[in-house]
């Protein structure tokens, strides 16, 4: 493929990332609205909203099918409409069973667009042989970021309903662009020697050790994701209730990490550059887990805020190099498996650390995350080899 068309691609398929990161931090901030509308008490809610985890896990795996059989682009289309679409319908609803049932179908699109456009980036990676896996998550998180701020922003005028029907409209015109270079292309083909790394083979021993590989890159990606998910629900809570922080500096403490990933996402391709995906992983577990222990274990906001930044960048790009490596070994399927891993961290995080908090303490809880964040620097040491291909 021309190199114009992969610049081409490369920028639909950054459109499509950033779009899933605006449409998803539009649904958050208006939770609070879509709750005192529904009437649903604290365990209700949280009971509706693990319609879009469950969701999520439904579909990942059948989408890793979808794209082997009909390709990832028109599979990452259809997803997106059904995600854009779907993102109206929560303002919809009047009681929290009905907002379950509409966040399974929001839920099923967003796990089923994030496994079906991560597939489309790793071919996209093979076949321009760098490693731009973390730009596209660094678009997922601007794209995070701009529809929060949208949506704080257009909280206190705009009622949920027109709100979220913005965004549907925003998200279907952006798809219409997007999808059009995607739909008029192929996934790009990579050399037959970059395309499966040695360690996979051919032999059925291979294929095993191949499997375990994915396996292992999928835990790297639940660690990571265990960090981010305690990370946005616990964080601002540590600061305030822990370190008696006020409340605008408690909420400051998220937006730190935040932006520290953002940043280390944005400049991912550099460091994988001159690092190499093994030592990206291992130097990235290490100063995560350093970060959080100085996060949760500070005497002062301002040591926590710091801490808190730390981690961000060391977790940026380890999540980014798990999927791309996972994908790299077994195609949609590899995606599949590693993503279902990594949200199943994302979703086990948050309950997990509030398990440890009432039996220990909150900051006690949050060292979790810089055991789990060593652990993924461990299977680094592992998987170096597979790691660098």
């Amino acid at each position: 493929m021309p190199g114009r068309e992969l610049v081409g691609l490369r920028v639909a398929i950054t459109a499509f990332f950033a779009l899933d990161g605006f449409i998803f931090s539009g649904w958050v901030v208006r939770i609070p609205d879509i709750k005192h509308q529904t009437h649903a008490s604290a365990g209700a809610l949280g009971l509706a909203l693990l319609g879009v985890s469950a969701g999520a896990v439904l579909t990942m795996m059948l989408t890793g099918r979808l794209c082997r059989r009909y390709g990832s682009h028109p599979v990452t289309v259809v997803w997106m409409v059904v995600l854009a679409l779907s993102v109206a319908l929560p303002p919809l609803t009047h009681s929290a069973p009905a907002l379950g049932a509409v966040l399974l179908v929001f839920g099923a699109a967003y796990g089923g667009v994030n496994v079906s456009f991560n597939a489309a980036a790793v071919d996209l990676v093979a076949a321009v042989r760098r490693p731009i896996m973390p730009s596209f998550h660094a678009a997922f998180s601007l794209g995070g970021m701009v529809g929060a701020g949208v949506g704080g922003l257009v909280a206190g005028f705009l009622s949920p309903t027109r709100h979220l029907l913005g965004i549907t409209v925003l998200g279907l015109l952006v798809t219409a662009v997007a999808g059009r270079s995607l739909l008029r292309h192929e996934p790009p083909v990579p050399p037959v020697d970059d395309r499966v790394p040695t360690a996979a083979g051919t032999g059925r021993a291979a294929r095993v050790a191949g499997r375990w590989l994915v396996v292992g890159f999928g835990l790297v990606a639940l660690c990571d994701a265990y960090g981010e998910g305690a990370m946005a629900d616990w964080g601002a809570l540590h600061l305030k209730q822990d370190l008696t922080a006020s409340a605008g500096t408690a909420a400051a403490g998220y937006a730190c990490f935040a932006l520290a990933m953002t940043a280390g996402r944005l400049s991912g391709t550099a460091l994988l550059g001159r690092l190499g995906r093994a030592r990206t992983v291992i130097v990235g577990g290490a100063v995560a887990a350093v970060g959080m222990l100085l996060g949760s274990l500070a005497p002062s906001v301002w040591v926590a805020l710091a801490g808190f930044a730390v981690t961000g960048l060391g977790l940026a790009n380890i999540f980014p190099v798990a999927i791309e490596r996972a994908g790299a070994l077994a195609g949609a399927s590899g995606v599949a498996i590693a993503s279902t891993l990594g949200y199943g961290g994302m979703l086990l995080g948050p309950p997990m650390i509030g398990f440890m908090a009432d039996w220990f303490s909150l900051s006690t809880a949050l060292t979790s995350v810089a055991a789990l964040a060593a652990v993924a620097a461990l299977i680094g040491v592992a998987t170096r080899r597979a790691l660098n291909g």
